[in-house]
């Protein structure tokens, strides 16, 4: 049975979460890297969801988990146990892809040579769930209690949303970023084929040569002054129009 006060603490916790992913979002567009975001996804989850004591972030890279982020290092202590007994939350959730919820006492009897090493770090509770940012970076979140809640049903429900969001807003930055990516290439090529046009205008011109001839002397002086095409025919209209002295 729920008490009078859940409803306002449940409030508080989704304010939260539109918090984290406020933050999420801003470090996304000062185009920081997967690194800063995760670093910034493990740090706020701190507040987002009551009792994360610490928190890890585990990709898989060829079915290898390593830690991408972590906001102590007891974190990333109980990750490389967890990785060398080869079992545990984070490892079930990122490969089973579903959220993991235990206390300590069921830890054990599930991942007893990983519960060892956990417990006497002082972790008590443990919570993962399934991270997808692309298809190249995959894992799990993981957060650690140190006191024996074993976290809430809300609390899995939350970082199930939170983890969503998170997944949503990384994928739109990344199509974004190659949208933007080959919007600048296009217009790279653009200006490049507007150049190399001048270029064989001029030589036209001056030479009486049809347009593939001229286009054929500036790919031979490319390649005599080992120079690109683009800089060749830039530095020929160039001397051109620059005005004489």
């Amino acid at each position: 049975m729920s008490s009078p006060d859940e409803p306002a603490v449940i409030r508080r916790q989704l304010d939260e979460v539109t918090t984290a992913l406020e933050a999420l979002i801003r470090s996304l567009e000062d185009d920081g890297g997967l690194d800063t975001a995760l670093e910034v996804i493990s740090r706020q989850l701190l507040h987002v969801i009551p009792g994360a004591d610490i928190v890890s972030v585990t990709l898989l890279k060829d079915g290898t988990p390593t830690t991408a982020a972590c906001t102590d290092r007891r974190a990333l202590g109980i990750d490389i146990d967890q990785y060398r007994a080869g079992a545990g939350p984070c490892l079930e959730a990122a490969t089973a892809r579903r959220v993991v919820r235990v206390d300590v006492e069921t830890a054990r009897a599930r991942w007893p040579r990983f519960a060892e090493h956990a417990t006497s770090a002082g972790v008590a509770s443990f919570l993962s769930a399934p991270l997808a940012v692309d298809d190249e970076h995959t894992g799990s979140l993981n957060l650690y209690g140190f006191h024996v809640h074993g976290y809430r049903e809300v609390d899995a429900v939350l970082l199930e949303l939170f983890v969503t969001a998170v997944e949503g807003a990384m994928r739109a930055t990344a199509r974004y970023r190659i949208a933007r990516r080959e919007a600048d290439q296009l217009a790279t090529a653009l200006v490049s084929r507007a150049v190399i046009d001048q270029a064989k205008g001029v030589l036209m011109g001056a030479h009486g040569v049809t347009a593939d001839e001229a286009f054929q002397e500036l790919v031979a002086q490319s390649q005599r002054e080992n120079v690109k095409l683009r800089d060749c025919a830039e530095r020929l209209v160039t001397a051109i129009v620059r005005p004489r002295s």
